[in-house]
């Protein structure tokens, strides 16, 4: 379990070391113009090779992976403090990156491998707590370094924590013997490829629209157009192919799909308290960069706390029906964050937030568990990747739609403003604000009024997202997972008293 934490916590703690550094690093390699691509191409090569790793994780068995996730971080980590230039850095990130996807998805399935199902809450629950802890300590640490000795530093901090999380897994991780298959396992080369570049073109389009072009400009039609053509010949490529990377029975299984469907909403929905919360706290409430964080973190402590706790309500209740409640109560968290008042007091958000981690965390933790139980060892890396993929597609998607939707919204505002000269962007409004001196008194209310309803707006987005989750647990998802358990190495049908259903999904 230390080894799993150790490898969660090299992908958990890389998005927010990097980004207090970001000032730092681009005052020594330049590249301010695309010094977002630092983050944007590391998302893209942990999304679009989730399912790829799922896939040989089942094939080749979780340790090798895991193995070479490691290994691959700590290469791309190396090179990134190495980098002499903005371009070099940026492709060694991307190299992380094509780490970062073998350890999010492995550990997630080495966890469920390990334990049962009565145990899983309680891990998976460590796990969150990787991730809560690392919102708050990546900061930290990151700022620290870079202000104290050199952004390298922060890419060099991984070795050891990652040496330590090998070693572990190394010598610790023995996984039970499988019976030697008759025909030797093919690894389906081509549909990885069309499943990669459909997702880097997809995600491209979707991460740089609206920022590096218009969305209705020729190189977002183009990546939209030729991602689509690629989608149809993965769909081609995939149904042909022996053991696919994306198999078929992933969208066929009413209680994985389902999953699927109401986590990628799970990601949509959480671009707006992730992105959108830190700029309100600071433009409409006026706060500095620490406490506005804390009005975040709040989130992450909640979270873990209902996720452990939750298997006494879905060993009662059931998966979907927990998982209901919680987006349920989720929904109704973000529909009141627009009733906030005006500029208001910073406990006001920090306990929304409080509110919407537990009950996210008994929304996410459920589905995870229930849907990795009913699938056994060699569909359960397949199955847990397509989870992850699909919430990773849904951050991406909310990015840029909410991104449209908050920027929208400041611009019909400001085309009426009593002042000229405003910025037209939410980026450039955020850095006015914090320049007190920079406008009148008119002016900065009007602006924190205007960020403030472009905030509005996206969390009623974010609302509808959660209404999509809701809506395909209720209409999707069985009423009762088909939970199955593996004895001696073969699987046979068992149910919870909660969980137990007449046929299969």
């Amino acid at each position: 379990m230390a080894a799993l934490m150790l490898g969660m916590a090299l992908a958990a703690i890389d998005g927010t070391i990097v980004s207090t550094a970001v000032p730092q690093i681009v005052g020594d390699l330049g590249g301010f113009t695309v010094f977002s691509w630092l983050f944007s191409g590391y998302l893209l090569a942990v999304t679009v090779t989730l399912p790829l790793y799922g896939k040989l994780s089942d094939t080749f068995g979780r340790k090798p992976v895991l193995v070479a996730g490691i290994v691959l971080f700590l290469i791309g980590s190396v090179l990134c403090a190495a980098a002499w230039n903005m371009g070099s850095l940026i492709a060694f990130r991307i190299v992380q990156g094509l780490g970062g996807g073998a350890l999010q998805g492995t550990v997630q399935t080495i966890a469920a491998d390990l334990y049962p199902l009565k145990e899983r809450p309680r891990i998976q629950a460590k796990l969150s707590t990787v991730w809560a802890t690392s919102a708050v300590a990546g900061p930290v640490v990151g700022g620290l370094l870079a202000g104290y000795a050199d952004w390298r530093w922060i890419f060099l901090i991984n070795l050891p924590v990652g040496a330590i999380a090998l070693w572990l897994v190394v010598r610790h991780l023995h996984e039970p013997a499988r019976p030697r298959p008759a025909v030797r396992p093919r690894v389906d080369w081509a549909g990885a490829l069309a499943v990669f570049a459909t997702g880097a073109l997809l995600l491209t389009a979707l991460v740089q629209g609206g920022v590096a072009w218009p969305w209705l400009s020729a190189p977002s039609l183009g990546l939209f157009g030729v991602s689509a053509v690629l989608a149809a010949l993965t769909v081609v490529i995939e149904r042909r192919a022996a053991e696919p990377i994306i198999p078929g029975w992933v969208w066929r299984r009413r209680t994985i799909a389902s999953v699927n469907l109401a986590l990628g909403a799970l990601g949509l929905l959480m671009v707006a308290p992730t992105v959108f919360l830190p700029t309100y706290a600071q433009s409409v409430l006026g706060l500095g960069p620490i406490a506005a964080g804390f009005v975040l973190s709040v989130m992450t402590l909640s979270w873990p706390v209902t996720a452990a706790l939750s298997d006494r309500v879905y060993n009662r209740i059931g998966f979907r029906l927990t998982a209901i409640i919680g987006i349920g109560a989720a929904l109704l968290i973000l529909l009141a964050f627009p009733l906030l008042p005006y500029p208001g007091e910073p406990w006001h958000p920090a306990l929304l937030m409080l509110l919407l981690g537990a009950a996210l965390g008994l929304f996410q933790l459920p589905l995870i568990v229930g849907v990795q139980s009913t699938v056994g060892w060699a569909e359960r890396g397949t199955t847990t990747a397509s989870v992850l993929f699909c919430r990773q597609v849904g951050q991406s998607v909310g990015a840029a739609v909410f991104g449209a939707v908050a920027n929208g919204v400041l611009a019909a505002r400001l085309l009426d403003a009593p002042v000229t000269g405003l910025p037209d962007d939410l980026d450039a409004v955020a850095r006015a604000l914090e320049d007190p001196g920079a406008l009148s008194a008119a002016a900065t209310d009007y602006l924190r009024r205007a960020v403030d309803a472009a905030v509005d707006h996206v969390y009623i987005g974010a609302a509808g997202a959660a209404a999509l989750a809701l809506l395909a647990l209720v209409v999707l998802a069985p009423r009762r997972f088909p939970v199955i358990t593996e004895t001696a190495g073969a699987p046979r049908a068992a149910a919870t008293a909660a969980d137990r259903q007449d046929s299969p999904s």
